[in-house]
């Protein structure tokens, strides 16, 4: 059964498989997925935005963010509606933090929406929507028990990534690799400290976007610390995230977010790098504390881990990755959702 997919993205950043945020990352894989696989994708997006099916943009608010919420949330809502009814579509799948802001008004359409994010961070009364249209889903069983008790939710789909495409023959360097968007709850300062506590350089990866707290934190807790082997590179495409990542020693998350899944974690143990982390959220599910990398609680932690890496090997990193983080499982359990949906189901 050939599919319509709408997919509608988190309208302040641009989705494509370089995006720096994960929920950009996976949609773009989705839609990637569905045009090989011979359906039809429509995603609506931020212009810029770079995906493989049929791009309906919406303009990027200007800079600061904070100040134009509703203007944008009522322009994608706009696209989503106009979608809908010039052209038929089997599922909308939804991805974005602010979903509620656009949602379409109720249809005969199911809606997916994916919970990349901690069931904390979204509008509560969702988990209690009456609408038998709208399907919650989670990316992590963590993620799926940190929902309030009675919240209807389909089974979690664990995110996925390109393990095969991660493979390289970059050889090992002595240095750590940290990588995600610059904001206080990624807490990517402490990655730096640990670092220069280890007496091992760290390179810092990613992208600041135009909030104002997001900003701050990058001029007050990232920059006074940047020097002494300790270096910011901005943001980057794929074949230089898979080099860095395969060269590193280690990589390092010590995010202070209740994390529903990560990346970074998943590409890092492809490329059979070892992962140092914060023990947060859904992490544990993700790292396997002594044999693919370490979980800690604070910097001082992270520096003894950052010494300790050496002896986890690549080839076991690599086959964990392998068995349990493929974007081709992840990709055949959101088709077997859609499908589902499409049916009545």
């Amino acid at each position: 059964m050939s599919l319509t997919v709408l997919s509608v993205a988190y309208p302040f950043a641009p989705v494509s498989t370089d995006a720096v945020g994960g929920a950009e990352q996976v949609l773009a894989r989705l839609d990637a997925a569905l045009v090989a696989g011979g359906h039809r994708s429509i995603v609506v997006a931020a212009s810029g935005s770079r995906v493989a099916g049929e791009l309906v943009p919406t303009a990027p608010p200007p800079a600061p963010f904070d100040t134009q919420q509703q203007r944008t949330w009522d322009a994608h809502r706009a696209a989503v509606e106009q979608v809908l009814a010039s052209q038929h579509v089997d599922v909308v799948h939804m991805h974005g933090v602010d979903f509620a802001a656009y949602l379409p008004a109720p249809g005969r359409t199911p809606i997916l929406v994916t919970l990349h994010l901690p069931p904390s961070w979204y509008p509560q009364e969702i988990f209690a929507s009456p609408r038998p249209d709208v399907h919650l889903q989670c990316v992590s069983h963590t993620q799926q028990r940190a929902c309030p008790p009675g919240a209807r939710l389909l089974p979690a789909i664990p995110n996925g990534v390109p393990v095969n495409a991660l493979q390289s023959r970059c050889g090992k360097r002595n240095f750590a690799f940290a990588l995600g968007r610059i904001c206080p709850e990624k807490n990517l300062h402490e990655a730096l400290d640990a670092g220069l506590t280890a007496g091992v350089p760290v390179v810092l990866a990613g992208q600041v976007f135009p909030y104002a707290e997001h900003q701050a934190y990058f001029q007050e807790r990232i920059v006074p610390r940047l020097g002494r082997g300790r270096c910011f590179i901005g943001p980057i495409g794929f074949a230089r995230k898979r080099r860095l990542l395969t060269a590193a020693r280690c990589v390092l998350v010590p995010t202070l977010a209740p994390e529903t899944s990560s990346l970074v974690a998943m590409e890092a143990l492809a490329c059979g790098t070892p992962v140092v982390a914060f023990a947060s959220g859904a992490l544990p599910e993700i790292v396997r504390h002594g044999e693919t990398g370490f979980l800690v609680h604070d910097a001082a932690g992270m520096a003894a881990a950052i010494r300790s890496c050496g002896r986890i090997m690549p080839a076991y990193c690599r086959a964990v990755a392998r068995e349990r983080f493929s974007l081709e499982r992840m990709t055949a359990e959101y088709f077997d959702a859609y499908h589902r949906l499409a049916r009545g189901g």
